[in-house]
């Protein structure tokens, strides 16, 4: 993030300047320039804008009160919440689901309490991806793995695999960003007795307004933040209204983390994008610095919404193995564990079969 204050450095050696007393203009005390009040004035002016818009971004808001709605009274009849007893996860079925177990954890689970007490939202993506897809797909994801241990692609389920809704509060913003980059520009002279290179140092200045739409930040601490963003992005031309005919048949996660708390996490991604787009357009230079740098919203909506995902959990070893699938777009991601017997005689085996090899290729070489 900027700073909403300028600290005045001398442009040729970075040090404090300062106004000395008996001078009549403004000195380095470490290398000894004088600059005039005046030409430090025009020095520091764009500063002095870009910290003005850094205070500004700071104290900008995103309307995250407007994100989701209330629930009917029938659509919440027709729900289901339960905490898992094992890791504490809260999830979200309807009527129907009278037993399941949790994603997170794999732990059997009853669902005795009725739902309440969390946002409806206001678009869902949803599933298009089948159960068999899911089931194929985490088939294909164990192929390949040599040191994957016999017994646990034998008993870890994968008809078990269960669709879930996954919350994401989607970030929405108009910004203005302007931003301050250090640019190099490198010349090579070749003498006979040495190599100079002259560095040319360049201030480029860069501003723009940009939009941002459904920029994602996941609701749950429950799910693993690297998961997500591996099985991203979404398709969110296809979200549609949210219906509770949605969640028929399928669990959704209740969201534990706000859309305020996913408030600095939204505004570093804008920010980072935001810089990114203007540094692109710093071309032709050896090396590219950013100095200084300030976004500010100027339209900041959130909205809340369900993703699909195929998600197992299975245990090896008491120790829990996730794999997910992008339910949408079939993008698989997940962990595994190894076999440490066959990490040391794989490599024992390649051995032996290699020196017959090896004693024939040298045999030939001297006979």
């Amino acid at each position: 993030m900027a700073d909403s204050s300028v600290s005045y450095k001398c442009p040729n050696c970075g040090a404090p300047l300062s106004f000395l007393p008996g001078k009549k203009t403004v000195t380095c005390e470490y290398c000894g320039t004088e600059f005039e009040n005046s030409a430090i004035e025009e020095l520091f002016r764009d500063k002095k804008e870009t910290a003005a818009r850094a205070a500004e971004a700071q104290e900008a808001k995103w309307e995250t009160e407007n994100a989701g709605s209330e629930w009917s009274g029938d659509e919440a009849k027709a729900l289901h919440a339960f905490t898992c007893s094992s890791c504490g996860a809260e999830l979200v079925c309807d009527e129907n689901t009278m037993a399941t177990e949790c994603v997170y954890c794999g732990n059997p689970t009853m669902i005795p309490k009725r739902f309440d007490g969390m946002l409806k939202p206001d678009y869902v993506i949803p599933f298009k991806k089948t159960k068999q897809d899911a089931v194929n797909a985490l088939k294909e994801f164990y192929k390949g793995h040599m040191l994957l241990p016999s017994n646990f692609t034998a008993n870890n389920r994968v008809e078990a695999i269960q669709p879930m809704y996954v919350p994401f509060w989607l970030f929405d913003s108009k910004i203005t960003a302007q931003a301050e980059f250090r640019a190099e520009k490198n010349h090579v002279i070749n003498t006979p007795k040495e190599i100079i290179t002259e560095v040319s140092i360049y201030n480029c200045r860069r501003k723009g307004v940009m939009s941002f739409e459904r920029i994602p930040v996941d609701g749950s601490k429950k799910m693993d933040d690297t998961y997500m963003e591996s099985i991203e992005p979404f398709n969110y031309g296809d979200l549609v209204p949210f219906s509770a005919a949605y969640l028929t048949g399928y669990l959704a996660d209740k969201y534990d983390v706000t859309a305020e708390e996913c408030v600095p996490r939204a505004d570093k991604r804008v920010e980072n994008s935001a810089i990114e787009v203007l540094q692109s357009s710093v071309e032709n230079f050896d090396a590219v610095q950013l100095e200084n740098a300030a976004v500010v919203k100027d339209v900041g909506k959130v909205s809340y919404a369900m993703v699909p995902v195929w998600i197992l959990t299975t245990r090896y070893n008491d120790k829990p193995y996730t794999f997910m699938m992008n339910g949408q777009t079939g993008k698989v991601v997940g962990s595994l564990p190894y076999d440490s017997t066959k990490a040391f005689l794989y490599p024992a085996l390649c051995s032996l079969v290699l020196m017959p090899i090896l004693y024939f290729l040298i045999s030939s070489l001297f006979y």
